[in-house]
């Protein structure tokens, strides 16, 4: 079995099922008490959004790399960034490292195609929403996304800084989360993907109208599975740029 490099804390409250899911899967196919192997580094949360805040995406990335080489030195044979968001700084995480990093669009593309969709909608945070990192990663598997109005995106920021990464859930919040899936619905999505790792604490996947895609599971049990599966990883986005540049 490889040994799963999972980098995580952000936030916790998201990287807590990730631990679960990834050790119940193996469990589920090995039986008995078996577990996964795995090497983690937690970050401090508070600085890594100071930083998006800021703006600074090149210090968050040069952070998460360091981290990711102090995963690698534990003895992972691959990695999993626990966050969507800071899945735009991949680039320089995969630069950082030899292990190959199992990038979280991917099996959630995956899933989006077995399901027979091409049109969904995509929740997260502001960065996740706006910028292209996500949503063209998810074009290249010939998925199109929509996203909320400017209000949509605000609330929905908002609710994953203020309340989810503090581990608060409103009803009220749950509520207009389905709101706002429905109106989604409407425009055209088919499914809706939670681009955020923490959104799946609010949700009532039995209560949507159309199919949610759990970024967080998705990944998790992706990994799980690569455990067991000796076959490469999909060519590291670092390489293709090398290539590209080349």
């Amino acid at each position: 079995m490889r040994t799963i490099g999972l980098l995580g804390g952000m936030s916790f409250e998201s990287t807590l099922p990730y631990y679960r899911i990834v050790n119940e899967t193996v469990r589920a196919r090995l039986g008995g008490l078996h577990s996964a192997k795995i090497a983690m580094v937690s970050v401090d949360f508070h600085v890594v959004e100071r930083m998006q805040a800021a703006g600074d995406w090149t210090g968050a990335g040069a952070l998460l790399a360091d981290a990711a080489r102090a995963v690698e030195s534990a003895g992972a044979d691959f990695l999993v960034l626990c966050t969507n968001t800071m899945h735009k700084v991949a680039p320089a995480i995969e630069r950082a490292v030899a292990i190959p990093l199992l990038h979280i669009a991917d099996p959630t593309a995956d899933a989006i195609a077995s399901a027979g969709l091409h049109t969904v909608a995509l929740l997260g945070t502001r960065f996740t929403m706006e910028q292209d990192f996500y949503r063209e990663r998810l074009c290249a598997h010939g998925i199109e996304t929509v996203i909320p109005d400017d209000a949509g995106r605000e609330w929905m920021h908002r609710v994953i800084y203020d309340e989810l990464c503090r581990g608060i859930v409103h009803d009220a919040s749950r509520t207009r989360l389905h709101t706002l899936i429905d109106a989604l619905a409407a425009r055209g999505a088919q499914g809706v993907v939670l681009g955020c790792t923490e959104i799946a604490m609010l949700i009532d996947a039995n209560g949507a109208r159309v199919p949610i895609f759990d970024t967080a599971r998705l990944h998790a049990e992706a990994a799980a599975l690569h455990a067991f599966d000796h076959a490469p990883l999909p060519r590291r986005h670092a390489d293709v740029e090398t290539a590209k540049d080349g």
